[in-house]
């Protein structure tokens, strides 16, 4: 018996509440900003140098133009006017622009987190071995370009650029994360970062940290309260070593070390240590 497509396709439009099928024209499309920031990443790294500059301004400018598309989508989504307006795609425009003018000042970051993988391994032979190579680069490769784009406001959009790099490194930043130069991630799998966390400068974490939040708080009808500073902030030239979690938003002071497999709930003083 053939399958009766009509009816299962409209079962499956049904299944989602009318909101949600009103607002899907406005959804980004995953696929689209994967393959884009992909693209930005590639000319970050510069490993496109065999391309002439003309090329590489082409590519720039085709890119910055699907990234507008992108912002729409997103900044529409959540928009109070329930309709594509003339003040979302000015403001698209804007972040577009905004974020291709930032990507020099990005790539310095980046390569301060080339450079802190390359002092901070022993087993790095080169620089560029680390930006090949390590996860802990590509992960906060994608996370600080995502991170620009959560400050300007836009949602769904960083959040996928951060999962993707999630997916392919197993390190999960969110993009709200305020991470200072010199980051670096060693081995990397399993670290988890959450949204609020402030991180100092030359700052060294180990695979399976947890900089996270403790129970969340919830207001008069039983949702968790939002907004609110709930992750650590840690200062300058900090070390967590393996499987170590640390909750709340409490302070790791400068120069603090931490050991492997702790649960730190208090603040840590500075130059002190966790053994």
């Amino acid at each position: 018996m053939p399958a009766d497509y009509p009816h299962i396709v409209k079962s499956l439009q049904s299944t989602f509440s009318q909101a949600f099928y009103d607002r899907a024209k406005h959804i980004p499309n995953a696929e689209n900003i994967v393959a884009l920031f992909d693209g930005f990443r590639t000319l970050l790294c510069q490993y496109a140098l065999y391309h002439s500059g003309k090329d590489q301004q082409i590519l720039l400018q085709k890119y910055a133009a699907e990234l507008e598309q992108e912002i729409l989508h997103s900044l529409c989504l959540f928009c109070q006017e329930k309709k594509d307006c003339s003040s979302c795609r000015l403001r698209a425009q804007h972040i577009s622009t905004a974020f291709v003018q930032a990507l020099p000042d990005i790539q310095q970051l980046l390569l301060t987190d080339i450079r802190a993988a390359y002092e901070g391994d022993p087993a790095a032979v080169d620089e560029i071995e680390t930006l090949l190579c390590y996860p802990g680069v590509l992960a906060i490769t994608y996370q600080r370009m995502a991170h620009f784009l959560y400050k300007q406001g836009v949602r769904i959009v960083p959040r996928i650029i951060t999962e993707h790099a999630h997916s392919l490194t197993g390190i999960d930043i969110h993009p709200g994360a305020e991470i200072g130069p010199a980051f670096f991630i060693d081995h990397g799998t399993g670290v988890v970062i959450g949204e609020t966390c402030v991180i100092g400068s030359h700052v060294k974490l180990y695979q399976g940290v947890t900089l996270g939040a403790k129970s969340f708080p919830l207001d008069e009808h039983g949702n968790p309260v939002k907004g609110i500073k709930r992750h650590p902030n840690l200062g300058n030239h900090v070390i967590i070593y393996a499987e170590t979690t640390v909750l709340g938003d409490i302070n790791i002071g400068d120069g603090a070390v931490i050991g492997a497999n702790k649960w730190i709930t208090q603040d840590v003083p500075p130059y002190s240590k966790v053994n």
